[in-house]
Order: C-alpha cells, then structure tokens, then sequence
C-alpha cells in the first residue's frame, strides 16, 4: 500500500503568512458546510486550525466521503477554482474550524509573485489525484474491516499522540462519519470496533481511541 506523506502538503509559515495578507479569516463551528457541489469555485481555502471532510451526497441521500481528511497548514479548494469551475463535492468542518479564504483572482495574483506556493499547488493537485487512485483501489479491493483498520492507521498518524495506553486519536469522529469515510453503515463500524478492541488493537476509554498495536490492524488490510 502507498503511503502519502500529507506533512508535504502543508505550507510553512513563512507561505501561512502569505496567504493570509491576501485573504481573511473564516471561523465554522463543527459539522459546518464550507461549500456545496454547485457552487461557483471562486476561492481557495488555507486551513488554519481544525479538519474538514470532503464528500458528495448519493441520491438515497448518504454522505459518502470522497478524499482524505484536509488538515491545518493545507490548501483546499484548488482543483475546481483554478479550473474556473463548479464545485462537485460538499466540505464540511469536522470540528471547529478556521480557514484563510482567498478569492480567485487574488489567489491566481499570489501564484504569480511568488512561484514556491505555486510549486506547492502544483505538489497538492498531483498528491491528491493520486490519493483520489488509491481510494478507489481500496473500495475495490479492500473488504470493509481493512478499509476501517486503514483509515484508523492514518487518522493516528495525522492526528496521534503518543501516551503511556498507546496512541491516542485527539481527533474525535461519530461511528456515522466514520462510516462516511468507508463506504459502510454506522452498525458495520460500531461492530468492527468492537472486534478490534476484543483483539487489543484499540481501545476506547471515555469517548477516546487508542491505537494499540498497528501490526494486528494492519494484518486485516487485505
């Protein structure tokens, strides 16, 4: 399995500073839409502080996340602004969130004077169509409890701290998202939890995840 290095992706602070003198501050409180499918794609977003989630509503009217999380220090929006076209996806806040929102045309002037955002726009795009292959080879060819075991992998190596009961997930996400993000239904998620806490892989303490022992997830990716 590929393994995305998403740290690439996210501006420094010296390119942060850029961005916000040529956008303005937007905060969304949890569970927010940022935008719509059908929406005009005039601007870009540099993430502050919170994640947000990516996805298209099918027509039985299930959330079906279609990219990764996007996390602090990423831009986002960029595919469809610099396209000059519509949305084709909804963005939601996972949690609260702050964004740099940067019109079009001042985000197209920014590229221009100065080449390495540029770099890294470019870095972005051929990043995340390369993400966007392997979430279909993992809908493809993953059964469910890989899909779930993977996502688990990656939500605590982007947002994972190391304790003394293991690697705790500081990102909180309801069995619903987390079905969202799989392709499965929330019962199928509570279920394959459970069984991953009785093999000690995780384990749940007051609302909190803990990843216990990546080898045992990573042996159900299959």
């Amino acid at each position: 399995m590929e393994i995305i290095n998403y740290d690439a992706l996210a501006l420094d602070e010296s390119e942060k500073n850029v961005v916000r003198e040529y956008g303005i501050a937007v905060h969304y409180p949890k569970g927010q839409i940022v935008f719509s499918a059908g929406d005009t794609a005039d601007r870009v977003y540099l993430i502050e502080e919170g994640f947000v989630k990516i996805y298209r509503i099918t027509m039985d009217g299930r959330k079906v996340t279609v990219g990764s999380m996007r996390s602090p220090g990423q831009l986002m929006g960029l595919a469809e602004t610099l396209y000059h076209g519509e949305r084709t996806c909804f963005a939601g806040a996972i949690n609260d969130s702050t964004l740099i929102v940067v019109r079009k045309s001042q985000f197209e002037e920014l590229m221009a004077q100065h080449p390495t955002i540029a770099l890294k726009v470019a870095t972005t795009l051929g990043v995340r169509m390369r993400e966007a292959e392997a979430i279909i080879q993992e809908m493809v060819s993953w059964q469910v409890p890989g899909r779930l075991a993977m996502l688990l992998l990656k939500m605590s190596e982007r947002t994972g701290i190391e304790t003394e009961t293991g690697t705790k997930i500081t990102l909180r996400l309801t069995h619903e998202e987390i079905a969202c993000m799989i392709g499965t239904s929330r019962q199928t998620v509570t279920s394959l939890l459970n069984i991953f806490k009785q093999e000690s892989s995780i384990a749940i303490e007051e609302r909190e995840m803990y990843i216990l022992d990546t080898d045992k997830l990573k042996k159900w990716i299959v």
